[in-house]
């Protein structure tokens, strides 16, 4: 239930900026990317974001291009190495920022494919930085 809503927090917010300054498109968690074939390779994020530049049709199929962002709500069973691989695909597939939110301690860290890290806790703003200029919430509203 808590991933559930933590996503919802955050995904609300994220796609009335995006549809309201008319950025590009917001997905949901059934949205897959594929990041290789044969084998194919598909993540599907809880919450991503392409750009207007970026993106001229939604396919019916997996998407083929990389989200700018990638946002994944930790379930408190993943393990540490499964996060990392799972943030170092984003990046190699060519995702700018990658969110990885912890409900269950209430903190979202922010990745870049720079390999700037930054943890943000409850007392803390979340900005779209370089991919979403101008989006920000604070980190406790999502968690409340």
């Amino acid at each position: 239930g808590q991933h559930g809503a933590v996503t919802v927090y955050l995904t609300a917010p994220l796609a009335t900026f995006v549809k309201s300054n008319k950025l590009g498109v917001v997905f949901g968690a059934k949205t897959g990317f594929i990041l290789e074939r044969s084998p194919d390779t598909v993540l599907a994020p809880d919450i991503s974001f392409i750009s207007k530049d970026r993106i001229e049709t939604i396919s019916t199929g997996y998407l083929e291009i990389p989200p700018d962002l990638a946002v994944e709500v930790i379930s408190p069973s993943e393990s540490k190495p499964k996060v990392e691989k799972k943030t170092a695909q984003w990046h190699e597939f060519g995702t700018k920022t990658v969110w990885l939110v912890y409900a269950k301690t209430r903190a979202i860290e922010v990745r870049d494919s720079s390999g700037s890290n930054m943890l943000l806790t409850e007392n803390d703003e979340l900005t779209g930085c370089d991919v979403l200029s101008g989006f920000k919430i604070s980190v406790g509203d999502i968690f409340s």
